[in-house]
């Protein structure tokens, strides 16, 4: 126990930063999954603040991840919303969350985590950019005070009809004067405390930003009300948890599966798509998260999944959405200097006992305040020198990087991450098309003799640059190609060279000498 809390001078109030990212992230992804028209019994929004706690409690507890934090992701909103128009019953929906969950365990069990190590490096930090830049575009309407789309909203069409940056002409246009002064110096206070002067403050060091910019904004939203009605911020413009008198009308807020429905094949095609998409969020999840880790900590990705999986099951059993590893929370949480997953753990206790104990409180804090510390956050993943240093990294690593960043900003994660990749292949084919093998010009008695010196291993990749080669030969020339450092022919190459030997060079009456390379001579 002492090992595990020797950090808790960095952990806890990590945690509380985390706390305080996840408190509008969890509500805003439960109240959009409450839109689903035609279908009783829908989640409300305490679905989402279930979720959180599930993955701060128990995802961090059997987790390998020191940084990661775990959630409901708002990328699986369209996919929550279908699947309970699909099932007609939210309760038949946490049926399909639970058996996501033992998919996930088996995928863990299984090996399937090492997917997570095939995303190329340029890709996964272009996300990271793409969230950055992100995070500011869907949060400065949040900071002037238009509050028409639910903080956390990632899709570039939002649920309100507008997109991304059409939202930024309907917020100048709706202006709230008390918002605009409490995150401007809300973001005030967060980045003086980054100047060095602050840091070097013993008190500073304990006590983050982000809490001294929420007690600002709830402080000068009371004063705002005491003494200017056109200043005070009020109803959707507030954090709006759902306050309970009792015990008994807390414990309403869960909901349990309805296992009936496991008669119903479509929970268990919900269900694998769950886990594929939760898995794959959360795998790409854990590459970004160890790149931003200061110390470089790898996380066993197998025994992620299980994490999830346990994770996913609890949630669907006691009315919660489905959880993923997000970035954002784990970037809020390396910001604030945490060193173990002690700081997971405390945010999920504090999300439980907060909405357990103190809803009031928490529902007086404006969005604003939260806006302001999500717009930080922003700015720390989408920094100008991460965009220099891949520049200087060369076009094959830049291109893939800003495709990812177009591709996450103008779709969503998964899809821009697939066209990121897709460039990045490119690449890659480009790369293999010109290497796998060297070509010289070697003078002998007999005249000039083109050498094809094969490498170690040449793969179908290399075929069409091989063929292109051979096809450059001219009448009555000499070859030698040399498989004597090969280990390995693909099939398809040994098919080529064994065609021209054969058939083209004695059409063009090519002189051919092979050297190890297993042909069949006619």
């Amino acid at each position: 126990m002492n090992n595990f809390l020797k950090n808790w001078r960095n952990d806890f109030p990590a945690g509380l930063v985390v706390f305080l990212v996840a408190l509008p992230l969890c509500l805003g992804i439960g109240l959009a999954s409450t839109k689903v028209e035609g279908i009783d019994g829908l989640p409300n929004i305490f679905s989402g603040i279930i979720a959180g706690v599930v993955g701060g409690i128990v995802v961090a507890t059997f987790s390998g991840s020191r940084l990661g934090v775990s959630g409901p992701a708002a990328g699986l909103i369209t996919i929550v919303s279908a699947s309970i128009m699909t099932l007609g019953s939210f309760e038949a929906f946490l049926l399909a969350v639970m058996i996501s969950g033992l998919i996930q365990l088996i995928a863990g069990f299984i090996g399937a985590g090492i997917i997570g190590n095939y995303f190329p490096s340029s890709v996964i930090k272009g996300m990271l950019a793409s969230i950055g830049i992100m995070l500011i575009l869907k949060e400065i309407p949040h900071a002037l005070g238009y509050d028409a789309d639910f903080m956390g909203d990632e899709a570039f069409i939002q649920t309100d009809g507008h997109n991304t940056f059409s939202e930024l002409l309907f917020a100048v246009n709706a202006l709230h004067p008390g918002a605009i002064l409490i995150s401007v110096i809300s973001l005030f206070i967060m980045i003086l405390f980054e100047r060095p002067f602050f840091k070097r403050i013993q008190i500073f060091k304990i006590i983050p930003s982000a809490l001294i910019a929420v007690i600002f904004g709830i402080i000068g939203n009371v004063i705002f009300a005491n003494f200017n009605n056109t200043l005070e911020i009020s109803g959707k413009h507030l954090v709006s948890l759902p306050v309970s008198k009792s015990i008994s009308e807390f414990t309403s807020f869960f909901s349990f599966p309805d296992f009936s429905a496991l008669s119903n094949p479509d929970v268990y095609v919900i269900a694998f798509t769950i886990a594929l998409v939760g898995s794959l969020e959360t795998l790409l999840s854990v590459e970004a998260t160890d790149k931003l880790d200061p110390d470089k900590n790898l996380t066993p990705t197998n025994k992620e999944l299980k994490a999830q999986g346990i994770g996913n099951f609890v949630s669907g059993l006691i009315g919660g959405l489905p959880i993923t590893q997000v970035i954002v929370r784990s970037s809020a949480n390396i910001n604030s200097n945490a060193k173990s997953k002690l700081s997971a753990l405390f945010h999920g206790v504090l999300l439980l006992l907060s909405v357990m104990l103190i809803p009031k409180v928490l529902n007086m804090i404006p969005l604003a305040s939260l806006a302001a510390i999500l717009i930080v956050i922003g700015y720390k993943l989408a920094r100008i020198e991460l965009f220099k240093s891949i520049y200087r990294s060369g076009l094959d690593q830049f291109i893939p990087f800003v495709s990812t960043i177009i591709g996450v900003l103008l779709t969503d994660l998964l899809k821009g991450i697939g066209i990121g990749v897709a460039v990045s292949i490119f690449f890659i084919l480009k790369r293999n098309y010109r290497n796998n093998y060297k070509v010289k010009n070697v003078e002998n008695d007999e005249g000039v003799v083109r050498e094809i010196i094969l490498s170690e291993e040449v793969s179908f990749l290399n075929k069409g640059s091989i063929l292109e080669e051979l096809g450059s030969l001219s009448k009555d020339s000499s070859v030698l190609i040399d498989g004597s450092k090969c280990h390995e022919i693909d099939y398809d190459v040994l098919e080529i060279l064994e065609n021209f030997v054969n058939v083209t060079s004695k059409e063009k009456n090519i002189k051919v000498k092979t050297i190890h390379i297993p042909i069949n001579e006619k």
